[in-house]
């Protein structure tokens, strides 16, 4: 069983001074193996892909960071959006030297790896979303006004009943519920509520038609995932990138590589096995 609570020994700690906030990131393994970028969902930390590190290691060089606003990257003084998020992240890779990489995202790293390539594709050797959404799709009024709705409703809820409802909705394993409700705590509410803002401005009625992404695509979601209307629009994402390889993970929530590590991971070794080296 994989400790979610705790940073794998193999992580060496970093860190890169950004406007307004200090980022912390780790990384590990050989750097002349293709690096692999693992960007988390909202209220989520680095500890969330500790069963990705192990499989991966030593074939591959591994990157794990607390997004701002997350984790060990507080206090953040400035506002965020996607961009601001793929900035400090290509700001990282300019000081490794890192010129193409594997960008992996769950959640809302999910739409930050989207937003990386859309700013920087050059660097993007091949992608993995796992429960995320196509940030070039076109959402229906209501669609937008339901999540935007939230706002309010996160801003009154007792953070203590937002953290519960958190680890509900994110995991179906117990370890993984301890997991979420122990990340979410480091997070102080009114930081939340700015995460939470970048996410509702992700996405809108018009959508990015223009937007491709031509590199291959690995996307997977739980079965379980009840996460706005990612079981519905996973399965269409071929629609906008036709080459994309889509699985359901068995057993597993919102946090389908954390509920079940050893399906995610085997989907993972045979992609980069075909795509990456």
């Amino acid at each position: 069983m994989t400790d979610f609570l705790t940073t794998p020994s193999s992580l060496t700690e970093h860190t890169i001074q950004r406007e307004g906030c200090m980022v912390h990131y780790w990384l590990a393994g050989p750097e002349d193996r293709p690096l692999v970028v693992m960007m988390h969902g909202a209220t989520m930390d680095h500890r969330m892909f500790n069963a990705q590190v192990d499989a991966l290691l030593p074939n591959y060089r591994v990157l794990v960071w607390d997004a701002r606003g997350h984790g060990k990257s507080l206090p953040n003084l400035a506002d965020i959006t996607l961009e601001t998020y793929a900035r400090d992240m290509l700001a990282i890779l300019d000081e490794l030297g890192a010129d193409e990489v594997v960008a992996m995202g769950q959640s809302m790293g999910g739409y930050i790896t989207q937003k990386l390539y859309q700013i920087a594709p050059e660097r993007i050797q091949a992608m993995v979303q796992i429960g995320t959404t196509p940030i070039a799709k076109a959402y229906s009024p209501l669609e937008i006004w339901t999540l935007k709705f939230t706002m309010p409703l996160f801003n009154i809820m007792p953070y203590g009943m937002f953290k519960s409802m958190v680890a509900n909705a994110t995991a179906i394993t117990p370890e993984v519920k301890a997991y979420a409700v122990d990340a979410v705590n480091q997070i102080p509410h009114d930081e939340f509520l700015r995460v939470w803002k970048t996410i509702t401005l992700a996405i809108d009625s018009k959508g990015m038609p223009d937007f491709k992404i031509k590199v291959p695509l690995l996307l997977m979601h739980g079965d379980h995932d009840k996460t706005g209307t990612i079981k519905r629009d996973m399965p269409k994402w071929p629609e906008i990138d036709p080459q994309v390889e889509y699985h359901v993970v068995p057993d597993a929530g919102h946090n389908a590589n954390q509920d079940n590590p050893e399906v995610t991971n085997t989907l993972l070794l045979d992609f980069f096995k075909r795509h990456v080296g």
